[in-house]
């Protein structure tokens, strides 16, 4: 399984601590032992189910695209605000490769294997569900606080730096999606 994911997460290579890099990969793993999805699956299905059925953009790609802004962004932020507003990357990116881990728990393949919400996912959303999950590898509590505050769910909690640059870059690749204006 580590093969499946290092190549749907070549981004995993992006963070410097070996253990922290280790405990991300083997949170993937775990989830896609758990799940009804195949690492093929997360290629082909949507990124989200709000968006309607003409939605091409597949789940990893947009993670990854979240992934690759979050790192931009914590770059930049390091570079102009520097000991201000200091950004830990290797935090920030495993946080940002976790933060939708958990849906491989929400989803079920219908009959015709589109994917759907189940059961699970209607009673147990993903930043629940990916915090199960990371906590189960061993996942540090800061990594752990931007999958539990990155989507809806975090605008209860005061968020750390990483945990709002995750939020932003998964809202603002989401967000244009639900509610563009076809001009």
């Amino acid at each position: 399984m580590r093969e499946e994911v290092n190549q749907l997460w070549p981004e995993l290579e992006w963070i410097k601590d070996r253990d922290l890099r280790e405990k991300t990969a083997k949170t993937w793993e775990l989830a896609l032992e758990k799940s009804v999805l195949t690492p093929e699956d997360l290629c082909d299905i949507p990124f989200t189910l709000l968006c309607g059925p003409d939605l091409k953009v597949s789940f990893i790609s947009h993670k990854r695209c979240v992934v690759h802004i979050a790192k931009e962004s914590g770059e930049k932020i390091n570079e102009f605000f520097k000991d201000e507003l200091p950004v830990d990357m290797d935090t920030l990116l495993s946080g940002a490769i976790l933060a939708d881990v958990g849906k491989l728990l929400e989803y079920e393949l219908d009959k015709e294997g589109k994917a759907v919400q189940g059961s699970y996912g209607k009673y147990v959303r993903h930043p629940f569900s990916g915090v199960s999950l990371a906590e189960e590898c061993g996942v540090p509590p800061q990594v752990c606080h931007i999958i539990a505050a990155h989507a809806g769910e975090g605008e209860l909690v005061k968020r750390s730096t990483e945990a709002y640059i995750v939020h932003h870059a998964d809202f603002m690749t989401f967000l244009p999606f639900k509610s563009r204006l076809n001009i």
